[in-house]
């Protein structure tokens, strides 16, 4: 399997079309589709379904263009770490995380960083624990930003000081508003939103001391952006973490802290006995060093 097919796949799954793929990748219809004819019986599996006008991917298809598309971008990452062997510290570091209280910590220590090694780039990837936590595990995300609890036996880490409390997220014209925190008892019977992660689920459980499942649990998000849409019409009230939502708007919606307080630390982690490229282990070496002395956000 080359990678140029894999290119080429990709290119014909955008157009939904031979012809169209082939004009954009300046090469003949049928060398095209004798490529992708070899790499289907190379495979053992159709990739496209061709009864219609344009060509659509198959279910095997969908499949193999999210793991052509991860193949490929390990291999450019690669390429450019290779490329940045040099004396001057450059290149990328890839970082996943959440929208989380650590990263006002986490963005300190950027900007110190930069000032020693302003060569060095960051590519940020927006996603879920389980979701970072792949990516680390496949060469695509370097290093990442976990709200704990999280399993850490495969990975070195650093833990910031800012704890992110967590709160209700309510309309603002909600009753609840009104208080300057919210208990187990007031918002039992509402509809709630609450995040699909496990271990946040078994927190939230023993917080309210009755299992999730004898909550009115409607929705599960782990975007809290989405959760405060469904907030403001409405739909149900979330429990979410304070750093989640920095810049909530009042005019639709209100956060106030659970009583007892429900609390979570972060962790910046990267795998253990890992090689890195020079910007990336000078990275960690900079995050080891300073972080063990920053002083919490106050938020």
């Amino acid at each position: 399997m080359e990678l140029r097919v894999l290119r080429y796949f990709l290119v014909i799954a955008r157009e939904q079309g031979i012809t169209r793929a082939a004009e954009a990748l300046h090469i003949t219809q049928p060398t095209l589709s004798r490529q992708i004819a070899e790499l289907e019986a190379e495979l053992g599996v159709q990739l496209f379904d061709r009864s219609g006008r344009q060509i659509q991917l198959t279910e095997a298809g969908i499949l193999f263009r999210r793991r052509a598309m991860e193949i490929l971008q390990l291999v450019d990452r690669t390429q450019e770490e290779m490329s940045s062997q040099d004396e001057e510290v450059s290149g990328t570091v890839a970082v996943g995380c959440g929208v989380i209280a650590a990263f006002h910590d986490f963005a300190k220590c950027l900007g110190e960083f930069r000032q020693v090694c302003p060569h060095v780039d960051f590519r940020l990837h927006t996603g879920d624990a389980d979701d970072v936590r792949q990516r680390i595990d496949q060469g695509l995300l370097d290093l990442g930003l976990f709200v704990e609890p999280v399993p850490t036996e495969q990975y070195d880490y650093v833990r910031f000081p800012t704890k992110d409390r967590w709160c209700v997220m309510l309309p603002a014209d909600s009753p609840l508003a009104a208080q300057a925190s919210v208990t187990a008892e007031d918002i039992k019977d509402l509809p709630l939103i609450i995040p699909p992660r496990a271990q946040m689920r078994s927190e939230l459980a023993n917080w309210f001391g009755r299992p999730v499942e004898e909550l009115n649990v409607p929705f599960t998000s782990n975007l809290s952006q989405n959760s405060a849409m469904l907030v403001a019409h409405h739909l149900a009230v979330s429990i979410i973490q304070m750093g989640s939502q920095p810049y909530a708007d009042p005019a639709y919606i209100a956060l106030r802290p659970l009583t007892p307080e429900l609390s979570s630390t972060a962790i910046l982690a990267w795998r253990r006995a890992q090689p890195y490229p020079r910007a990336v282990q000078k990275f960690i070496s900079f995050m080891q060093e300073h972080v063990p002395h920053m002083r919490p956000t106050v938020l």
